[in-house]
This record gives C-alpha cells, sequence and structure tokens, in this order.
C-alpha cells in the first residue's frame, strides 16, 4: 500500500514550502507563482516587507579574535554575519517601491524617493510606511489595500539600491509577502548581481479576477527607468535626490 501511495503522490505537483513551523511559502524558478485568491487571502491589507542582512568580511574584514580562532579554527572559514536592520552601522540603503497600473489605465510609482508614499483607502490603494534610512527591525513594508481589488490592474514591486551603497552582491535580501488569510510568501534575491542597482522582485496581477503573485528576481543596472522598460509601464522618469541629514 505505501508503495502505490508513493506512486500516486508523484502524479501531483510538488511546491517547494518552509516548515509547518515557519508556515511559509518560497516562490522559486521551478515553482514561481500563486494565487491568493485560491487561498481566500483577496480582502485585507497584503502587506510587503523588505529585509536584509550583509556579511561583515564584505565591508570591514574580519573581526575575529586570535582566542576565538584557537577554540574554533573552522570558524575562520564563515563569514561573520550583522542584521542590518538592527543599527545603522553599516552604510547601505536597500530602498522598497512599487509600480501600479489599475484597470482605469492610471500608472504611477509609490516609492521613498519623491516622498511618493501613496494611499492605502484611495486610488492607487498602495501606501508605503516610509523611507528606512538607518535600519530598524521592521525595515521597509508596502501596504496593498485588497478590497480595492478590482480596481488593481498589475503592481511591480521592486528594490533598488541607493547612491554610495554596497552592490547586490553583499546583501541577502529577502522580500515577505503576508496576506490576510494563508501562509506568508518569501522572495530570496539570492542570484548574484555585483553591478546591479534594481531589482523587480514580485509582480501581482489581476488577472480575470485572479490576483496571482508571481517572482520576477530580475536585475537590471539601471534604476527605475529601466524596471520601467522592461515592464512597459511607459512613465517619465528624472533623476532624484535625498535630503541629507
Amino acid at each position: 500500500m505505501a508503495f502505490w501511495d508513493s506512486l500516486k503522490r508523484e502524479n501531483h505537483p510538488h511546491y517547494e514550502s518552509g516548515s509547518a513551523a515557519s508556515n511559509s511559502i518560497e516562490l522559486t524558478k521551478r515553482n514561481p507563482s500563486v494565487s491568493l485568491t485560491k487561498q481566500g487571502a483577496t480582502t485585507g491589507n497584503l502587506r510587503i516587507n523588505l529585509s536584509w542582512r550583509m556579511r561583515t568580511s564584505d565591508i570591514g574584514g574580519r573581526s575575529r579574535g586570535s582566542g576565538s580562532l584557537l577554540r574554533h579554527p573552522f570558524k575562520m572559514f564563515q563569514p561573520d554575519v550583522v542584521q542590518a536592520h538592527t543599527q545603522g552601522v553599516v552604510n547601505v540603503d536597500l530602498d522598497l517601491g512599487c509600480l501600479y497600473e489599475l484597470q482605469d489605465g492610471a500608472k504611477g510609482v509609490v516609492q521613498p524617493l519623491g516622498s511618493l508614499f501613496g494611499d492605502l483607502n484611495a486610488a492607487p490603494y498602495v501606501q508605503l510606511s516610509g523611507d528606512d534610512r538607518f535600519g530598524s527591525p521592521s525595515g521597509e513594508t508596502i501596504f496593498v489595500n485588497l478590497d480595492h481589488r478590482d480596481e488593481i490592474k498589475r503592481l511591480l514591486v521592486f528594490v533598488y539600491i541607493y547612491d554610495q551603497t554596497p552592490a547586490f552582491d553583499r546583501t541577502h535580501a529577502v522580500v515577505t509577502l503576508y496576506p490576510s488569510n494563508g501562509p506568508r510568501i518569501e522572495i530570496q534575491l539570492e542570484e548574484r548581481a555585483p553591478e546591479a542597482r534594481s531589482c523587480a522582485v514580485v509582480s501581482i496581477e489581476n488577472i480575470k479576477g485572479d490576483m496571482v503573485v508571481r517572482r520576477e528576481v530580475k536585475f537590471v543596472y539601471g534604476f527605475q527607468a529601466e524596471l520601467d522598460r522592461l515592464y512597459g509601464w511607459g512613465l517619465q522618469w528624472g533623476r532624484g535626490y535625498k535630503a541629507k541629514i
């Protein structure tokens, strides 16, 4: 019986996910999409969070003491890891943004540059929590009001590196979606792109009433204008700068 059960199970698609305790789905190249509609998560606010970490060996060399290496010699081959969203000890500014297109044809962007933080209860029904420039436990978060899903045509969530910061290959970034129902959805930015400045991470598209989340993870060497050309948004762009603090 166990043998036949195993054969039956092979006829069904296998999806990569976290453990039952973590309650998560990881979108990968092999399994790039998931339907929010099918898991009953198309109401309330969809929370999209960016978090990341860096290896200290990439930014400041190794900081291990000789005593520690004598006790644990194999640690010399392991990179130090520091959580970037704890204290602002690393000069990195990863920003989270979202291109939007509504069913009525309205298009635009929600992002820290230009203080385009959006609106949750009016068009575009997408809002950024703020610009995290120093590193905080919560990182940067975008909220999408899915009670207005019928008015949303497509969204493209992206991450870009602001000026004078290390490249993506020195960071380990994760974008996590928290639906109102069902498991959270994770997209790892694990591909190495040393010179890239921006990355299209995940798209959310209304396909005949079905809200589909799709992994993109496409790195580009420019900024928002290059992502725009790649996905055909057709917006006009100019160089933006942040005020010094």
